[in-house]
Order: structure tokens, then sequence, then C-alpha cells
């Protein structure tokens, strides 16, 4: 195949759309006969994913790894933010974690070249062997007071050579402003690379934007590729839990009522998409006390700070409202840091989440978490124990979980290398490390066993063709109303 430039979606503000976007082009690219891969120099996100070899990515480059039909490498996002506070964040190179930094010293200058020097080696890894890259850049394209320590913007395109295409949100207003300012105040070698405008989440009839198409291209001086309808009825992971709150929905009569407990700082919330799809199932989140009470089955999720989670369900009733349910029949299933939660204590002696170094827990499984400073990152085989069918899943968390003294051995899980996964009291009370785990339809049945009476619905979901389906119609969707030809055409012309 012809060789094309690397091209990057670079946005005019956070949540535009640059990651659905790139990820509608590693599918069009790969139905075009091409090898493409993701790529983000920087990310900031909760919600990450370990790769085959046992490193940590932000989930948007591993869900466009998967539209782009390759394997994901940590070369496709080398410098992952995992927040920990309003303030700090985790910061984690190369798949492991180097330590938590606070925003000011993050940002400052000392320092900046030797994470460049990384992301740009990334890069070049990838280009050697993918074609084209389909990057994606991180907030504004123009946040001019941070422009010298920018790893993931115009420095990332001027070392690719990528060519860029700049996405404004019109659903949120001023589309012309944020277009035209971002691009002045872009310096003029970086204004050069820009080779093209989308505009995203129009809602209405696109016919009345054509007059606007036309004056942004004689304001900008370069073509507007398209626009991109909003849509609802296409379904591609999510990489921010800001959408979670429109899901708070209440229970449902004639299934089987499934509440996940809206943590502060949840992550991997992906967990959940199988289940929201499942049609013996009504899912949704909350942290009130009265909707949890009603729910069959109660999932605590992964979280990035437990202890500061544990104790905010304390402090709202949460907690009491999950115990009095599970003794109402209710089953509690905790998993990663829910997992941690339902056990009776969670120690910190190495201030690895804050100052706090120990906190009961909900006393549902007869075990103590002590967090570590060490990272488990891993995917995984495993099968319930005692059952056959193998099933897959991934692991990253810090802190070992261990039985109290006394108490038996009851894992819930055994994995292919012999060792042993998380705890069941019983079938209505269970944790887990293992993230993924309801991706497994075996393990979903397992979960609803004691609940299948409220539902007369034999209907399973297949996730893996249910995802393929949805990276094909986005694929479509940008195909309708994108100038892909024009796109082509860009990728394939003569550097300036």
């Amino acid at each position: 195949m012809k060789r094309l430039h690397p091209i990057m979606f670079a946005g005019t503000g956070s949540d535009v759309g640059k990651s659905i976007i790139a990820t509608a082009f590693c599918r069009i690219f790969r139905q075009d006969g091409y090898n493409p891969a993701p790529f983000k120099a920087q990310n900031m996100a909760l919600n990450s994913f370990a790769t085959p070899d046992g490193f940590e990515i932000g989930r948007a480059q591993a869900v466009q790894a998967e539209a782009a039909g390759v394997t994901c490498h940590t070369d496709m996002n080398p410098l992952l933010l995992k927040p920990q506070s309003d303030h700090t964040s985790q910061v984690v190179l190369n798949g492991k974690p180097i330590g938590n930094r606070d925003a000011y010293d993050y940002f400052r200058k000392e320092g900046r070249e030797e994470l460049r020097t990384e992301v740009n080696a990334a890069f070049d890894r990838l280009a050697a062997k993918y074609n084209p890259i389909v990057m994606e850049g991180a907030g504004s394209i123009a946040e001019i007071n941070l422009r010298e320590t920018d790893l993931v913007n115009m420095p990332m395109a001027k070392h690719a050579k990528a060519d860029v295409i700049l996405v404004g949100d019109i659903d949120r207003g001023g589309v012309f402003a944020s277009v035209y300012g971002s691009l002045m105040l872009l310096e003029p070698d970086e204004r050069k690379l820009v080779k093209g405008i989308i505009i995203n989440k129009f809602r209405g009839d696109i016919r009345l934007f054509e007059p606007g198409v036309k004056m942004l291209e004689q304001l900008c001086g370069i073509p507007v590729l398209g626009v991109l309808p909003y849509y609802k009825d296409i379904h591609i992971e999510e990489e921010d839990s800001v959408s979670l709150a429109s899901k708070s929905l209440k229970a449902e009569q004639g299934m089987i009522n499934i509440a996940v407990v809206l943590l502060r700082h949840i992550s991997n919330f992906t967990d959940f998409n199988v289940l929201e799809r499942e049609p013996r199932v009504h899912l949704f989140y909350s942290n009130n006390p009265d909707e949890l009470s009603k729910a069959d089955i109660i999932i605590l999720p992964g979280s990035k700070s437990t202890i500061d989670d544990m104790h905010e369900l304390w402090r709202n009733g949460a907690a009491q409202a999950i115990l009095k349910a599970h003794r109402n029949g209710s089953s509690v299933l905790g998993i990663c840091g829910g997992y941690q939660m339902m056990g009776q204590r969670i120690l910190d002696p190495h201030h690895v989440e804050g100052d706090v170094e120990m906190l009961p827990g909900l006393g549902l499984l007869p075990t103590i978490t002590e967090m570590g400073t060490e990272k488990v990152t891993r995917q995984t085989k495993f099968s319930l124990y005692g059952r056959s069918e193998i099933m897959s899943g991934y692991e990253i968390h810090m802190g070992a979980t261990v039985q109290i003294d006394g108490s038996l051995a009851s894992p819930l899980n055994k994995l292919e290398d012999g060792n042993t996964d998380g705890f069941m009291v019983s079938p209505t009370c269970m944790g887990t490390y293992i993230h993924g785990i309801l991706d497994n339809q075996p393990f979903i049945d397992f979960l609803l066993e004691p609940h299948i009476q409220k539902t007369k619905s034999l209907e399973t979901f297949d996730y893996h063709k249910f995802k393929e389906q949805q990276y094909d119609k986005l694929a479509e969707h940008a195909r309708q109303y994108l100038n892909i030809p024009l796109v082509y055409d860009i990728l394939t012309r003569d550097y300036d």
C-alpha cells in the first residue's frame, strides 16, 4: 500500500470528539487495506487497559487498536496520567508507574525533555511498523500558556510530520470562534500543519450549516472536511466517566436490576458495557442508598482511590445500604478496588493513597488488603473455581488481599498459571481483581443465576460481535459525512 502521512486529530478543546473520530479512521484505514495504529503521546484518564505483555495504557488507545485490528502496545500511549485528586496524578511511563506528581511540578520545564524523548521514540517505533499512524491530540490545540511544555499536540505533530485535522464541537456553541481562534493562536509554522477542519456533534438539518462551512473555509483558508451529526445509535467504549450520571436510572420490574455503585474515583467502568446490553438485565449507576436497596445485584467497581471512596460510602450511608440489601437477599460483587472494600480492613502503611493508614471495609469477605508500592498489570486466562470454561480478563491494581487467619480458603477463580484469584463466600457474595470478568458470558450466567427467576428471557449477548459491528457503523457514519477522498489526497501530498 502507498505510504500515508501520519494524521493527527487535534481539538478546539476537551471532549470535542477527537478519540471517537480517531477510532473511526483506524477502522476506515483498516477497511481500505492499510495497517494503521493509534498514537496519543500523553493521555489523562482513569480508564486504563493492560496490554498482552503486562503493561498499562489508556483505554481509548486500546479501543482504537481494536478498531484498527492490531494488538495494543505501550508505544500507542507512552505517557498516561491517572488522576488521584484534584491536583495530583500517578504518572505511567511506557506502561509502568514512575511516581505521583502534582500538576504544577509536572508541567514545569524541568524534566520535560526527557519525557519528550520517550514519547518521540515511541512514535518512531510505531511509525516503522504501521501505515498510517492515527494520532490524537489532547485538550485544546492552542493552550498557549503550556506551549513550551506541551508533549502531545503541535510539538508532537511537528516531530511526526503529521497532517493535523482540527475538530470543533458545534454542540457546545461558539464553533466559529473556537476554530478560527485556535488557528490564529498557533505559531505560523504550526498553522501550516493544519490541513483541514471537522465540525462534530451537529444536531438538526446539516443543510442549514452549508453557508457556515463556506464562511469557515474563507476565514481559515483550509477545507472543512465535513460536518458529523450527533448520534445515539453507535456504541463505542468511552474514556471518561462523565456520562455515567445519565445512566443513574431507577430499578425496573421484570428484569434483574443491577446497581453499579457510583464512586467518586471510579475506574475501568467499561467493565459494565456488556451488562448494559444484556437482555435479562437493567443496569444503573447510583450511590443513593434508597436506589441501591432496590437492586438485585450490587457491584462495587474499581477505584483509583479505594480508601477515600470507602470512607465516602460510610459517610453517605451507601455502605450501610449495601449491607442491608445483602441481608435481604441481594448479591454483592466487588471488582478490584471494590473487592478490596468488601473485606474486613484496608491498610495503607506506606501512604500510597494518602494519610489514612487503616479503614474498615464492609466486612462481607474474610479478607484484609494492604496497599503496596508495586502495581500488578497483566492479562490473564482463568476459570471459575471448580468449573471448566476458560475466560479472559486483565488486572491493574496496587495492593495485595489475603485471608484473615482461621478462615477457610474459598477462591473465586483459578488462573491459568495455577494461582487463584478473589474470594467467594457464596454465589451472592464474592470479589475479584479481574477487570473484564463481566465480558465473559459464563461469568454473567453465574452472577445472574440466583436471581434468574425474575426474568424469562433466554437471550445472550455476543460482545465481540457487537463491538465489531459498532466500529463498522462508526466508520460508515464517518464515510457518509466526511470527504474521505480529500483526506487521502492530503495524506499523500508532497510535503511543503
